[in-house]
């Protein structure tokens, strides 16, 4: 047997892996660039559309071209930084350039209209000309989506709990989650208004409706999907009912309830947008309507920045949750 061929790949790859290391593009460099080539259009590139100069946008460029410099020079010396700015930096570096790009197709070229699609340096000024009423907005659309998220998901998982357990409970449940459970909670705004004492009282409601149907139907679904052969062993070793419930099947449901509470967050937020225009007169559903009565486009979009920012924020804490709840399937899960 010729033992030298399948060798030979293995050579190769040995000697030709410096030179794919030396070709890899250095990802650090997309931050610096991508904030150069937007200082440049912004300060090049004539502008077509009037623009009220406030100087925040090419500060924040200005900005993210000093950090970007300053973690090229401190990237050989610091692991957890480069682990960072491998991951993070190309992300980055198009955000910066799409700025870029939202400037050139808007206040440059003018191939979108005004007032309707302002510039980043419209929007940014709007941001910090504005930011008390945008932070008030925020804090009480935090304090809104987290109290209806909370008493939503109590309730879910005490109900999906009794229903995936207790065979009489699933028998009268599941026609109920059947019916009520695919109407959306956006739907009982009407009948929350009526119902409800106060416009904040029905936001938190259907807000807490919203996130009760998907976390109920995966939480009964994962205790009822408890592998037998786990319960059988508990209960060999004297295991009585509660043990069983609290101790093996909800940690088993553990995946399913998780992606129910996902699932309800992103309800939840659409909710809360909507039940915001609805009697409740703060936070950033409300300033979106509010700023857009106004013809305020500007406003507008720094609104649905903090929105962005502000919901993935949230949805980054309940992933880290869940990994540390979630610990004991490290590298099973894949979501």
């Amino acid at each position: 047997m010729d033992v030298s061929a399948p060798q030979r790949p293995a050579a190769e790859t040995v000697f030709a892996t410096p030179a794919v290391v030396k070709s890899r593009p250095q990802k650090w460099l997309a931050v610096p660039v991508g904030a150069c080539i937007a200082l440049a259009i912004h300060f090049l590139v004539p502008k077509r559309e009037p623009v009220a100069s406030t100087h925040y946008y090419p500060l924040l460029l200005s900005v993210m071209l000093g950090l970007g410099l300053l973690g090229a020079i401190l990237y050989p010396f610091f692991e957890g930084l480069r682990k960072w700015m491998r991951d993070m930096c190309p992300i980055l570096g198009v955000a910066t350039m799409t700025a870029g790009v939202w400037e050139l197709v808007t206040s440059c070229l003018g191939l979108l209209p005004l007032p309707y699609f302002p510039g980043p340096e419209g929007v940014f000024g709007s941001m910090v000309s504005d930011y008390k009423l945008l932070f008030d907005s925020t804090w009480h659309s935090l304090i809104l989506l987290t109290s209806g998220y909370l008493i939503g998901v109590m309730i879910a998982l005490v109900t999906g709990v009794v229903i995936g357990w207790f065979p009489h409970a699933r028998y009268w449940g599941m026609p109920l989650l059947k019916i009520v459970g695919p109407i959306p909670a956006t739907a009982w705004i009407p009948l929350a208004m009526v119902i409800a004492p106060s416009a904040l009282l029905s936001a938190i409601g259907l807000i807490a409706l919203a996130v009760w149907f998907p976390v109920t139907m995966l939480t009964a679904s994962g205790i009822n999907n408890t592998r037998a052969s786990y319960l059988d062993v508990a209960r060999t070793l004297g295991a009585r009912q509660t043990y069983l419930i609290f101790r093996v099947a909800i940690p088993g449901a553990l995946p399913n309830i998780f992606i129910g509470l996902f699932m309800g967050l992103g309800t939840s937020f659409l909710t809360l947008v909507v039940a915001e225009n609805v009697g409740v007169k703060s936070g950033l559903g409300w300033y979106v309507s509010w700023a857009q009565g106004w013809a305020e486009y500007g406003k507008v979009y720094g609104a649905l920045i903090i929105m962005a920012g502000f919901f993935s924020s949230i949805m980054t804490v309940l992933f880290k949750v869940r990994d540390r709840v979630l610990v004991w399937q490290k590298g099973v899960i894949k979501w």
